[in-house]
């Protein structure tokens, strides 16, 4: 049964890519986006938290030292826009640094309404700070937040984490070039970049012994199962994270364990896997540190500064449009 409560266009434009996707020639695919619904939200935020997983605290640890010395970088009166907020923890260093010379608004811009509301929460408290959500997909939120600034605001865009990675790196740089095309020229965008590091500490990162990695990438097919009414069976799927050398990138998969057919009815879409065949979920590109300022130079920005967590190998690196 599908969720009554869901939006129309939501379900239409959900049940069209799963259908694009799951019938690609080759490879099967799914969006990594929808991996983040209510309960994979609350996932990934656990996946956080794991021993195995320094990323996020190499992220926060960048943000906590040196936000201080980034918003020094930047002119005022400045609006803030970040593209996946999550729950907005990590914003708070770079929000509260900026609170102390001006007011300002931050705009999160999600597609997971839990994460827009849990972001309400965390940052909303912070004297001098305002914050309106967006519920839209990245460049459309943006844009609305670019044309909606005052004539004399500048504005910040924060792309943290390492979401950039989940990009081909033509389809990041591309992504980039878009966003520079929305950008006014002395916007500034802070960029997270998860950089390499040995091949064996990664998968652990992707795949820890507790297994919430696992659970977090089989939600995706229980989401389908609940929104789309698929018939997945959970029990049947193996997660597995990948080491890609030519690509340079960690992959997740959900491997079949056997030879199984599906049916996903809002997507009119009846297939079979085969034992041992994937659904590609996921990448998560690393980059080394030398790399960014030369993709900047291409993408319409100059890279102003570059900080490195040493710990897990991991950059903020503050371009400004050309």
């Amino acid at each position: 049964m599908l969720t009554a409560s869901l939006p129309i266009r939501h379900v239409s434009e959900f049940s069209a890519e799963v259908r694009e996707s799951l019938t690609k020639p080759g490879q099967r695919e799914l969006p990594s986006k929808y991996l983040y619904d209510e309960v994979g939200s609350a996932l990934f935020e656990a996946i956080c938290v794991l021993p195995e997983y320094g990323l996020t605290r190499a992220d926060a640890r960048l943000l906590e030292k040196y936000s201080r010395e980034i918003v020094g970088r930047l002119p005022s009166p400045i609006q803030v826009a970040e593209l996946g907020s999550g729950s907005g923890k990590k914003t708070r260093w770079i929000l509260e640094a900026l609170s102390r010379r001006q007011r300002t608004y931050y705009y999160p811009i999600e597609i997971s309404p839990s994460a827009l509301a849990a972001c309400a929460k965390e940052l909303g408290q912070i004297d001098l700070v305002s914050v309106v959500g967006h519920e839209q997909p990245y460049l459309e939120g943006l844009r609305t937040v670019a044309e909606g600034r005052g004539e004399r605001d500048h504005l910040l865009v924060l792309f943290l984490g390492s979401t950039i990675g989940n990009f081909d790196r033509d389809a990041g740089e591309e992504f980039l070039s878009e966003m520079r095309e929305i950008l006014q020229p002395g916007d500034a965008l802070l960029l997270g970049t998860d950089l390499e590091k040995s091949i064996e500490l990664q998968l652990l990162a992707y795949d820890d012994p507790a297994g919430v990695t696992a659970a977090f990438n089989l939600n995706l097919l229980a989401r389908i199962n609940r929104e789309l009414g698929a018939d997945f069976d959970l029990s049947s799927f193996r997660h597995q994270a990948r080491w890609n050398r030519v690509e340079r990138r960690i992959e997740m998969h959900l491997g079949s364990m056997c030879r199984q057919t599906v049916h996903v009815p809002a997507a009119s879409l009846r297939f079979m896997l085969d034992e041992d065949e994937t659904i590609w979920t996921e990448s998560s590109h690393k980059y080394q540190a030398e790399e960014i300022p030369e993709m900047a130079e291409r993408t319409g920005f100059r890279c102003d500064g570059q900080w490195i967590d040493r710990e897990w190998p991991f950059a903020q690196n503050l371009l400004i449009a050309g």
